[in-house]
């Protein structure tokens, strides 16, 4: 990984595939590019086989968009719907086991601050609501303990989407499942509040009704994660399946709920925050 391992050795470009060449060419490589822009380059990834409609799809969509450094950076994910398109992407990624992401994500990180002393490598977990909250919730905990310097995202779908329609630690309270006839007995686990008290750094939760604030949320979440610690984000991903969501009612669905409980929500330490503060100055207030 590195931009050195990007390129395309010179008189090589006629002999690599078109993809890739664009990929190179017209794509996030080595530049900095406005999420705004979607849709005008070459994006890292493009193609899935995520079901119509799926909201966990998008959100991935624009967390690549808005990585500060793809050609530097590492996902990792697990089983679930989120590695159907992470797999697909053009940065590297590792499939962990059910639940040992962020055990993985701490190994990984801490070996390459040590094959690459003098380079930002940034590593980032991508996982569902089983994935980190319920299965992998104590490889998720200790991670955060340790102060492991990565970020962390559940792409949370509130079930078990890949194995029926169970309920999961996220699904709201009374809700009926396909696996879950008689509503879920017990509240939705306070991710945030866990995620605060166990040492993450920065912590944001968000419904994907804006693809500014996401990709601003990323991008904090990434560096703050290089300097200072474990960050985290709890994205809202319905799955318009299991929740019989229409289509067309998907990003409806997802406004609804950001006014009802998944309102956007950032908190970081006053060290983070002074570090933003610096480096989100505008360029003329730098110079001065």
């Amino acid at each position: 990984m590195g931009l050195e391992y990007v390129r395309i050795s010179p008189g090589f470009e006629k002999y690599m595939p078109k993809d890739y060449v664009d990929l190179v060419q017209y794509g996030q490589f080595g530049k900095e590019i406005d999420v705004q822009q979607l849709g005008q380059f070459k994006e890292l990834v493009e193609e899935h086989p995520m079901c119509a409609g799926c909201f966990m799809a998008y959100f991935i969509r624009v967390f690549y968009a808005a990585l500060p450094k793809p050609e530097d950076t590492i996902v990792i994910g697990t089983a679930g719907c989120a590695r159907l398109s992470l797999s697909q992407a053009a940065v590297p990624f590792i499939y962990g086991n059910y639940g040992d992401t962020n055990a993985v994500a701490s190994g990984l990180k801490r070996a390459l601050s040590i094959r690459f002393p003098d380079k930002e490598k940034d590593v980032v977990v991508i996982a569902g609501d089983g994935g980190l909250i319920d299965i992998g919730f104590g490889m998720t905990m200790h991670s955060w303990f340790r102060r492991e310097k990565f970020t962390t995202i559940m792409v949370d779908n509130e079930v078990y989407g890949n194995t029926g329609g169970q309920e999961s630690g996220m699904s709201p309270k009374g809700v009926q499942l396909k696996m879950a006839p008689k509503g879920k007995q017990f509240d939705k686990i306070n991710a945030v509040e866990l995620a605060k008290t166990a040492g993450c750094v920065y912590v944001a939760k968000l419904s994907p009704t804006n693809p500014k604030r996401i990709a601003k949320t990323v991008r904090r979440a990434i560096l703050a994660a290089r300097h200072f610690g474990p960050t985290f984000i709890h994205a809202y991903t319905s799955c318009n399946i299991e929740y019989s969501i229409p289509t067309e009612k998907v990003l409806e669905d997802a406004r609804k709920r950001e006014k009802q409980d998944f309102g956007f929500y950032e908190w970081m330490t006053e060290e983070v925050k002074e570090f933003f503060e610096e480096i989100e100055r505008k360029p003329e207030e730098v110079k001065a």
